[in-house]
């Protein structure tokens, strides 16, 4: 059974920070790319952040230089670290695993940032 088990949202002032994680199991095969999408009220979804198996790592424009991701493959464990947040990126988090036949998608964590 895959889970996908994120943590690490709350409510935060401008400029605070915060870690996501999302914690995968039960994915056979193992896992591939691993990333951060998030979702404000009546937006789209986007990608915040993606990370290789490998390490090799993509940021959205609006958050490069503030949000770090990496990820610890022995433990199928991905982060984010949100520094210097906005409150434009208020937003449900969603923790997004690639498995070899599909990808996976956490429950979403929200995330408020407050001005």
């Amino acid at each position: 059974q895959v889970e996908l088990v994120e943590s690490g949202g709350g409510l935060v002032q401008t400029g605070g920070s915060l870690r996501l994680t999302c914690a995968a199991s039960g994915i056979i095969g193992g896992i591939n790319a691993m990333g951060w999408y998030r979702q404000a009220p009546g937006k789209q979804r986007e990608l915040v952040a993606s990370i290789t198996f490998g390490g090799v790592t993509k940021y959205a424009d609006s958050v490069k230089g503030r949000f770090t991701i990496s990820r610890d493959n022995a433990k199928n464990t991905m982060y984010l670290q949100m520094n210097s947040l906005k409150p434009e990126d208020t937003a449900a988090y969603y923790c997004n695993v690639g498995g070899i036949w599909r990808e996976y998608w956490g429950q979403g964590t929200q995330i408020t940032v407050s001005s």
